[in-house]
Protein backbone atom coordinates (compact mmCIF):
# COMPACT_ATOMS: atom_id res chain seq x y z
CA UNK A 1 0.00 0.00 0.00
CA UNK A 2 1.14 3.39 -1.01
CA UNK A 3 2.05 6.32 1.76
CA UNK A 4 1.09 9.75 1.95
CA UNK A 5 -2.11 11.99 0.64
CA UNK A 6 -4.22 10.57 -2.30
CA UNK A 7 -4.15 12.38 -5.66
CA UNK A 8 -7.45 13.87 -6.82
CA UNK A 9 -8.12 11.29 -9.43
CA UNK A 10 -7.75 9.04 -6.45
CA UNK A 11 -9.87 10.71 -4.28
CA UNK A 12 -12.48 10.75 -7.24
CA UNK A 13 -12.86 7.48 -7.87
CA UNK A 14 -13.32 6.78 -3.76
CA UNK A 15 -16.30 9.28 -4.36
CA UNK A 16 -18.24 8.08 -7.28
CA UNK A 17 -17.26 4.00 -5.92
CA UNK A 18 -19.11 5.39 -2.03
CA UNK A 19 -21.85 7.07 -4.55
CA UNK A 20 -22.20 3.48 -6.53
CA UNK A 21 -22.94 1.12 -3.59
CA UNK A 22 -24.28 3.80 -1.55
CA UNK A 23 -27.61 3.86 0.19
CA UNK A 24 -29.69 6.26 2.67
CA UNK A 25 -27.88 5.38 5.63
CA UNK A 26 -24.11 4.68 3.97
CA UNK A 27 -21.53 7.21 3.64
CA UNK A 28 -22.62 8.73 0.47
CA UNK A 29 -18.89 10.98 -0.86
CA UNK A 30 -15.08 10.69 -0.24
CA UNK A 31 -15.89 14.16 2.25
CA UNK A 32 -18.05 12.52 4.88
CA UNK A 33 -16.11 9.58 4.50
CA UNK A 34 -13.20 11.90 5.75
CA UNK A 35 -14.94 13.15 8.66
CA UNK A 36 -15.29 9.80 9.39
CA UNK A 37 -11.97 8.79 9.77
CA UNK A 38 -11.22 11.85 11.29
CA UNK A 39 -13.30 11.30 14.28
CA UNK A 40 -12.28 7.12 14.61
CA UNK A 41 -8.53 8.51 14.75
CA UNK A 42 -9.66 11.19 17.73
CA UNK A 43 -12.01 9.28 19.90
CA UNK A 44 -11.27 7.87 23.55
CA UNK A 45 -10.73 4.22 21.74
CA UNK A 46 -9.75 2.67 18.82
CA UNK A 47 -12.36 0.83 16.58
CA UNK A 48 -12.07 -2.12 15.32
CA UNK A 49 -11.86 -1.82 11.24
CA UNK A 50 -14.83 -4.08 10.83
CA UNK A 51 -16.80 -2.28 12.95
CA UNK A 52 -16.25 1.23 11.43
CA UNK A 53 -16.39 -0.51 7.56
CA UNK A 54 -19.19 -1.43 8.34
CA UNK A 55 -20.76 1.62 9.48
CA UNK A 56 -19.32 2.89 5.80
CA UNK A 57 -22.32 0.96 3.98
CA UNK A 58 -24.84 1.84 6.79
CA UNK A 59 -24.59 -1.73 8.17
CA UNK A 60 -23.42 -5.13 7.57
CA UNK A 61 -26.45 -6.11 5.75
CA UNK A 62 -25.86 -3.23 3.24
CA UNK A 63 -22.16 -4.38 2.38
CA UNK A 64 -21.60 -3.94 -1.42
CA UNK A 65 -21.20 -6.70 -3.68
CA UNK A 66 -18.56 -5.75 -5.52
CA UNK A 67 -17.75 -5.73 -8.99
CA UNK A 68 -14.09 -7.53 -8.95
CA UNK A 69 -11.57 -8.94 -6.07
CA UNK A 70 -9.81 -6.00 -7.67
CA UNK A 71 -12.47 -2.80 -7.07
CA UNK A 72 -12.46 -4.20 -3.29
CA UNK A 73 -8.70 -4.59 -3.08
CA UNK A 74 -8.69 -1.06 -4.33
CA UNK A 75 -10.75 0.71 -1.87
CA UNK A 76 -9.56 -1.07 0.81
CA UNK A 77 -5.89 0.48 0.01
CA UNK A 78 -6.91 3.75 -0.87
CA UNK A 79 -9.35 4.18 2.51
CA UNK A 80 -6.71 3.15 4.17
CA UNK A 81 -3.55 5.01 3.02
CA UNK A 82 -6.29 8.20 3.25
CA UNK A 83 -6.89 6.91 7.00
CA UNK A 84 -2.75 7.03 7.45
CA UNK A 85 -2.18 10.47 5.83
CA UNK A 86 -5.09 11.74 8.29
CA UNK A 87 -3.08 9.98 11.11
CA UNK A 88 0.12 11.37 10.17
CA UNK A 89 -1.41 14.80 10.09
CA UNK A 90 -3.21 14.61 13.50
CA UNK A 91 -0.44 13.39 15.37
CA UNK A 92 2.98 15.15 13.77
CA UNK A 93 1.50 17.75 11.35
CA UNK A 94 -1.26 19.58 12.82
CA UNK A 95 -0.70 22.82 10.63
CA UNK A 96 -1.18 20.57 7.61
CA UNK A 97 -3.93 18.69 8.96
CA UNK A 98 -7.39 20.29 6.61
CA UNK A 99 -10.42 18.85 6.49
CA UNK A 100 -11.54 17.78 3.42
CA UNK A 101 -14.57 20.16 3.05
CA UNK A 102 -16.73 20.42 -0.93
CA UNK A 103 -17.56 23.37 -2.57
CA UNK A 104 -20.00 24.48 -4.42
CA UNK A 105 -20.26 27.39 -7.15
CA UNK A 106 -23.66 29.95 -7.31
CA UNK A 107 -23.34 32.33 -9.56
CA UNK A 108 -19.90 32.66 -9.70
CA UNK A 109 -19.30 32.49 -5.92
CA UNK A 110 -17.31 29.55 -4.56
CA UNK A 111 -19.31 28.57 -1.22
CA UNK A 112 -17.58 25.66 1.17
CA UNK A 113 -19.71 22.55 1.86
CA UNK A 114 -18.84 21.74 5.69
CA UNK A 115 -22.13 19.68 6.31
CA UNK A 116 -21.08 16.38 4.57
CA UNK A 117 -17.44 15.99 6.39
CA UNK A 118 -19.39 17.13 9.75
CA UNK A 119 -21.77 14.73 9.36
CA UNK A 120 -19.11 11.66 8.76
CA UNK A 121 -17.75 13.40 11.74
CA UNK A 122 -20.52 12.41 14.10
CA UNK A 123 -21.08 9.15 12.67
CA UNK A 124 -17.73 8.04 14.21
CA UNK A 125 -18.57 9.91 17.27
CA UNK A 126 -21.41 7.51 17.45
CA UNK A 127 -19.18 4.24 17.27
CA UNK A 128 -17.62 5.59 20.25
CA UNK A 129 -17.97 6.34 24.17
CA UNK A 130 -17.24 10.23 24.18
CA UNK A 131 -19.26 10.90 27.54
CA UNK A 132 -16.35 11.75 29.39
CA UNK A 133 -15.36 14.70 27.35
CA UNK A 134 -14.87 17.53 29.57
CA UNK A 135 -17.15 20.45 29.71
CA UNK A 136 -14.36 23.16 28.60
CA UNK A 137 -14.27 21.31 25.20
CA UNK A 138 -17.72 20.46 24.98
CA UNK A 139 -17.96 23.55 22.21
CA UNK A 140 -15.15 21.93 19.96
CA UNK A 141 -18.01 18.92 19.53
CA UNK A 142 -20.75 21.48 19.66
CA UNK A 143 -18.89 23.46 16.48
CA UNK A 144 -18.90 20.22 14.27
CA UNK A 145 -22.00 19.43 15.67
CA UNK A 146 -23.74 22.14 14.66
CA UNK A 147 -22.88 21.28 10.71
CA UNK A 148 -23.00 17.63 11.58
CA UNK A 149 -27.02 17.26 12.84
CA UNK A 150 -30.45 17.97 11.08
CA UNK A 151 -32.03 19.16 14.55
CA UNK A 152 -29.36 22.10 14.26
CA UNK A 153 -30.42 23.03 10.83
CA UNK A 154 -33.19 25.73 12.19
CA UNK A 155 -30.43 27.07 14.05
CA UNK A 156 -28.12 27.42 11.01
CA UNK A 157 -30.64 28.91 9.32
CA UNK A 158 -31.22 32.19 11.65
CA UNK A 159 -27.57 32.56 11.45
CA UNK A 160 -26.40 35.45 9.83
CA UNK A 161 -24.02 34.99 6.53
CA UNK A 162 -20.86 36.41 8.80
CA UNK A 163 -22.06 34.13 11.85
CA UNK A 164 -22.00 30.78 9.91
CA UNK A 165 -18.58 31.87 7.99
CA UNK A 166 -17.19 32.07 11.33
CA UNK A 167 -18.74 28.64 12.60
CA UNK A 168 -17.32 26.94 9.45
CA UNK A 169 -14.06 28.45 10.61
CA UNK A 170 -14.03 26.96 14.06
CA UNK A 171 -13.71 23.26 12.33
CA UNK A 172 -10.67 22.60 11.94
CA UNK A 173 -9.15 24.00 15.42
CA UNK A 174 -12.34 22.19 16.81
CA UNK A 175 -11.30 18.59 15.57
CA UNK A 176 -7.58 19.15 16.46
CA UNK A 177 -8.29 20.22 20.08
CA UNK A 178 -10.66 17.16 20.18
CA UNK A 179 -7.35 15.02 18.88
CA UNK A 180 -5.09 16.17 20.76
CA UNK A 181 -7.57 15.64 24.57
CA UNK A 182 -8.25 11.86 23.48
CA UNK A 183 -5.12 11.00 22.31
CA UNK A 184 -3.74 12.11 25.70
CA UNK A 185 -6.09 10.04 27.41
CA UNK A 186 -5.79 6.96 26.32
CA UNK A 187 -3.91 4.19 27.90
CA UNK A 188 -0.79 2.34 26.65
CA UNK A 189 -1.26 -1.45 25.33
CA UNK A 190 -0.22 -3.29 27.59
CA UNK A 191 2.62 -5.76 26.62
CA UNK A 192 1.73 -9.52 27.03
CA UNK A 193 4.92 -11.59 27.76
CA UNK A 194 5.91 -13.96 25.30
CA UNK A 195 7.02 -17.42 26.53
CA UNK A 196 10.19 -18.37 25.18
CA UNK A 197 11.00 -21.40 23.82
CA UNK A 198 12.86 -23.94 25.47
CA UNK A 199 16.71 -24.20 25.09
CA UNK A 200 18.35 -27.13 25.33
CA UNK A 201 21.68 -27.36 26.93
CA UNK A 202 24.90 -29.38 25.69
CA UNK A 203 24.51 -31.91 28.54
CA UNK A 204 21.86 -33.67 27.07
CA UNK A 205 22.21 -36.87 25.25
CA UNK A 206 20.56 -37.57 21.79
CA UNK A 207 19.27 -40.75 24.11
CA UNK A 208 18.27 -38.92 26.85
CA UNK A 209 14.47 -38.19 27.48
CA UNK A 210 14.25 -34.67 26.89
CA UNK A 211 14.04 -32.12 29.71
CA UNK A 212 11.44 -30.28 28.94
CA UNK A 213 9.14 -32.69 30.29
CA UNK A 214 7.62 -34.31 26.88
CA UNK A 215 8.64 -37.92 27.84
CA UNK A 216 9.92 -38.44 24.57
CA UNK A 217 13.75 -38.77 23.60
CA UNK A 218 15.71 -35.48 23.09
CA UNK A 219 16.42 -36.78 19.53
CA UNK A 220 12.87 -36.95 18.78
CA UNK A 221 11.88 -33.75 20.70
CA UNK A 222 13.60 -30.64 21.30
CA UNK A 223 16.81 -31.40 20.02
CA UNK A 224 16.10 -30.09 16.34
Amino acid sequence: MKQGPLTENELEWLDNVLMEYGNDDAVLDVAELDGLLTAILSGPNMIQPGRWLSSVWGGAKNAPRWASESELTRFMDLTFQHMNDIADRLCYYPDQFAPLFGTRTVDGTEYTIVEEWCFGYMRGVALDNWSTLPKNLQPSLDAIALHGREDNFLLLEKMSSAAVESSIEEIQPAALSLHAYWLSQRLPVPVTPISMPFVATATVGRNDLCPCGSGKKFKHCCLH
